[in-house]
């Protein structure tokens, strides 16, 4: 695997921050329970300060991804309703992969999912999908390779040259449990 040296300021232009996925989900899911959305039940749904989530909107309204009605009621737009959808759509994705297929508890898939929902591309995300959508199904291989995964337990020998999961160092030795 060669990694261009500019790969990771990809990050940096990802299109919506951590923080930023997060209140259009909380606008999305207020409007959905409550009917509507002030910066004061953002703020109380994320657990911030009025003050904070009122900064992150501020920039949401000026990239056009929120706006306020009359009533200074938060909205969605068109565009901020897309991105609101996704990462919901990812986040599902992901929790449901990682606890249902790879066995990640409950805990780690919710929050290794969190950290990740609204990095990854959409044309990962749909082939992700495909992916599950196959070892979930009926179909004779993907029962077959999901009880074979269930089984697999094959000890790592540690030796990253002979590894197709390792480059430098082991990777199971690098990533194990506490």
């Amino acid at each position: 695997m060669t990694t261009s040296p500019d790969t990771w300021k990809e990050f940096e232009r990802n299109p919506i921050s951590h923080s930023a996925a997060h209140h259009i989900i909380a606008i999305a899911e207020l409007r959905e329970t409550a009917g509507y959305a002030r910066v004061s039940d953002v703020a109380k749904r994320l657990n911030i300060t009025r003050g904070s989530a009122s900064l992150t909107l501020k920039t949401l309204k000026q990239r056009g991804l929120v706006t306020e009605d009359d009533n200074r009621f938060l909205l969605l737009s068109k565009e901020g309703e897309s991105v609101a959808n996704a990462v919901r759509g990812k986040k599902f994705l992901l929790y449901s992969f990682f606890h249902n297929v790879l066995g990640v508890s409950q805990q780690t898939a919710d929050e290794d999912t969190c950290k990740i929902e609204h990095l990854i591309s959409n044309e990962t995300a749909n082939r992700l999908a495909k992916f599950f959508r196959l070892v979930t199904s009926n179909d004779e291989v993907a029962e077959s390779l999901m009880a074979a995964w269930s089984k697999f337990n094959k000890p790592c020998d540690h030796n990253p040259n002979g590894c197709p999961a390792c480059n430098v160092d082991c990777l199971m030795s690098l990533c194990e449990e506490e």
